[in-house]
């Protein structure tokens, strides 16, 4: 399977977000991408206290949502793409699964908050796995995966393939100025991405802003914990990536044993 992960900047209004959607969406396609993913609350984007977000209402997000499914259907291709949204009860961080045809698959919502986000979303209370071209996956986003292994095993465990991590760490204000992938002294971020690939034997896709000072790097991670690709740092764009699912085998998930812990 090829997949792409987007690294766009920070959108400015939502009518931005669309554009780099848009298009990233066709430079996936014409490279052959079967599903695109998106950073961690990409529409109206995640609310760093240096920019100013557009009101959310329930009637701006769901056009949005109409307009990246359009996009899905005219570029023949799978779109992850996370939004804040308002559901019964409140609104969430969540990210929307649409098929190449453009039609909805469903949504993985964030379950564990950071605790800086309490008052921003209401927690999700379950986990999904979806399916495209005969591929597995789950979703986990941003502190979830990081800090909560839990949530990429419990895909694992379940034939997931790939676990999708749309997150946003960093800032356009202030903040480290990285240049190597991986290194000692960066923040831990992409030593956690590594470790969720290689505990379970799965790929990892993790997908960040491209911002000023970003903390961690857009990157695919294969079952063995090897870097297979990611986006230079403060470089806006999208890359393209064979993924052998022959070695996502999910054993190292399969053989956990939670009864022990009981």
């Amino acid at each position: 399977m090829k997949v792409a992960l987007a690294t766009p900047p920070f959108p400015q209004s939502i009518a931005d977000a669309l554009h780099w959607v848009e298009k990233l969406v066709k430079e996936a396609a014409g490279q052959g991408a079967e599903i695109i993913c998106f950073p961690e609350s990409y529409i109206p984007g995640y609310p760093w206290h240096e920019f100013k977000l557009e009101d959310r209402t329930p009637e701006i997000l769901t056009a949005a949502l109409e307009s990246v499914r359009l996009f899905a259907k005219e570029n023949n291709i799978a779109i992850i793409i996370p939004m804040d949204w308002h559901l019964a009860d409140g609104i969430y961080n969540l990210a929307h699964v649409i098929s190449a045809t453009g039609e909805p698959l469903g949504y993985q919502t964030k379950n564990q908050l950071d605790p800086t986000e309490d008052k921003l979303w209401l927690p999700g209370t379950k986990r999904e796995l979806f399916e495209v071209n005969g591929v597995k996956f789950g979703i986990t986003i941003c502190h979830e995966g990081f800090r909560y292994p839990e949530s990429v095993r419990w895909a694992a465990m379940r034939d997931a393939q790939i676990v999708f991590h749309p997150h946003g760490t960093g800032s356009d204000a202030d903040g480290p100025h990285l240049t190597e992938w991986g290194a000692v002294s960066n923040p831990y971020y992409e030593k956690a991405m590594m470790m969720r690939a290689l505990e379970n034997t799965i790929y990892f896709a993790s997908v960040n802003y491209a911002s000023k000072y970003p903390e961690s790097a857009t990157s695919l991670i294969a079952p063995d914990g090897r870097l297979v690709a990611w986006q230079p740092y403060r470089e806006a764009g999208v890359f393209v990536a064979d993924i052998d699912i022959n070695l996502a085998t999910g054993l190292l998930a399969k053989r956990f044993k939670p009864e022990l812990l009981a």
